[in-house]
């Protein structure tokens, strides 16, 4: 994974709550075995069914941070609407809340998800409807800075923080480790031999 230290780009306003994975990659798209390829069924219910879509409004195609409403990323715990979401160039989602999977799924793959008040979510969305409203996320300062000249700051489970800036999954956070596991792993087995040889002697 890469690292991620800054995101900057437009704002995508999405006025909708109880989003869910379905919604965002709907379950007949689901036929990779790769994580390519899904970008172009995003949302691709509602971008057919509603031709002002805010998916499907040229304005908004070089976004790269979407502003959505509360319990976003609910329903099923398919991690295809995390690829599928940065397939298309999001980066970024700010919400006032998450479903559990779909926050660690996306923490997994460099999704960086931030929750902020309602009352800020509201007030983000009426701006990027309404105007061309750019952010810049800051992750070790877990700060976000607006064209409007607003400043607002997240809070960030330290170990995704970590992670999200030295530029590790949780696979290569493990592999960091390997020395000191490898350390444990050998105490631990002499440790083991010892109190058996201990225990033959008493038996002997």
């Amino acid at each position: 994974m890469k690292k991620i230290l800054h995101i900057s780009g437009l704002a995508i306003p999405l006025n909708m709550r109880d989003v869910d994975t379905d919604l965002i990659i709907p379950a007949q798209y689901l036929t990779k075995v790769s994580k390519e390829g899904y970008g172009q069924a995003l949302f691709r219910r509602l971008r057919d069914s509603d031709p002002n879509f805010v998916f499907n409004q040229a304005r908004y195609h070089s976004g790269k941070i979407l502003i959505a409403d509360e319990n976003f990323g609910c329903g099923s715990s398919r991690e295809h609407a995390v690829w599928a979401l940065m397939e298309a160039g999001i980066e970024a989602i700010i919400s006032s809340s998450f479903s559990d999977i779909f926050y660690s799924n996306s923490a997994k793959n460099g999704l960086v998800l931030i929750i902020q008040p309602e009352k800020i979510i509201k007030k983000m969305i009426a701006h990027a409807e309404n105007e061309h409203y750019e952010l810049t996320i800051d992750i070790e300062n877990q700060s976000i800075k607006s064209s409007l000249q607003e400043e607002f700051h997240f809070h960030m489970d330290s170990f995704i923080k970590y992670c999200f800036v030295q530029g590790l999954d949780q696979l290569d956070y493990i592999l960091s480790h390997k020395s000191e596991i490898e350390n444990f792993d050998n105490n631990q087995r002499e440790k083991l031999y010892s109190t058996v040889f201990n225990l033959i002697n008493v038996i002997l």
